[in-house]
């Protein structure tokens, strides 16, 4: 989506702040003993408070409001009766729509005690996310955002995922650019334009390159089952300063 009125940049930081909003309850209500189920529970309950939906459940018939992933399921978890223990990484990813308008955000929690290895991880994904951001300005190419991700996980040591991508967001929860690479394609010669609307979301790796989908058809895992954490932000394309964050924390 291309943000071209005052009326969309602000239906657009509505959803953005929900979401945010959402995640961030969410995130406070992680405890050892909560299931993926009552914590999806919390996330619905908050979205009706504010009037908005599930985009997972509106665009794709998900069986959940919210995707929610522990240790080894890197992505697309399916809210259960699964229980969340102590040193657990939790990624809760919560995209919805109002009034026509979708957003998307998500980010990997550890559950204390948490590892030494576990918090490199984190800081390095996150660091990634401020990274792809920072550069996501008009008129420079697409693919910048891959080459920072990619650069921050190979100087700490870790790899992303290749077969998971960012994509455009607004009118749609997938919308264009369809996708926005983790690590630097220099074939992609895309140039980001003012008023572009992205859902930025690295995924970086301790081992592995990709992710396999289990026959659910939906939770993805990684063929070694090692760790993989995501941050994501929506954010709006600027013209000569760094992109505004539509789910600020």
């Amino acid at each position: 989506m291309i943000i071209k009125t005052e009326a969309e940049a602000q239906a657009m930081q509505e959803i953005g702040h929900i979401c945010a909003l959402v995640l961030r309850k969410m995130g406070e209500a992680l405890e050892p003993g909560i299931t993926t189920l009552e914590l999806d529970a919390i996330g619905a309950a908050l979205l009706k408070a504010e009037g908005a939906v599930s985009a997972p459940i509106k665009c794709y018939d998900f069986p959940g409001h919210n995707c929610i992933s522990v240790n080894e399921v890197v992505a697309h978890g399916i809210p259960s009766e699964r229980v969340i223990a102590a040193g657990d990484i939790v990624n809760i990813d919560v995209s919805a729509c109002k009034n026509g308008f979708f957003s998307d955000n998500g980010r990997s929690f550890a559950v204390p005690p948490v590892k030494s290895s576990t918090r490199k991880l984190l800081d390095c994904c996150e660091r990634a996310l401020a990274r792809a951001i920072s550069v996501a300005v008009a008129g420079a190419p697409l693919n910048c955002l891959g080459r920072e991700v990619e650069k921050e996980a190979r100087r700490h040591g870790f790899k992303t995922i290749k077969n998971l991508c960012g994509h455009g967001v607004g009118h749609t929860l997938h919308d264009d650019p369809d996708s926005i690479y983790n690590y630097y394609e220099k074939r992609d010669k895309r140039l980001l334009t003012a008023g572009l609307v992205l859902a930025i979301e690295p995924f970086i790796s301790a081992g592995e390159d990709f992710v396999d989908e289990l026959d659910d058809g939906w939770t993805l895992v990684t063929p070694s089952r090692s760790q993989v954490v995501q941050f994501e932000h929506t954010v709006m394309v600027r013209e000569g300063e760094e992109p505004l964050i539509l789910t600020p924390r």
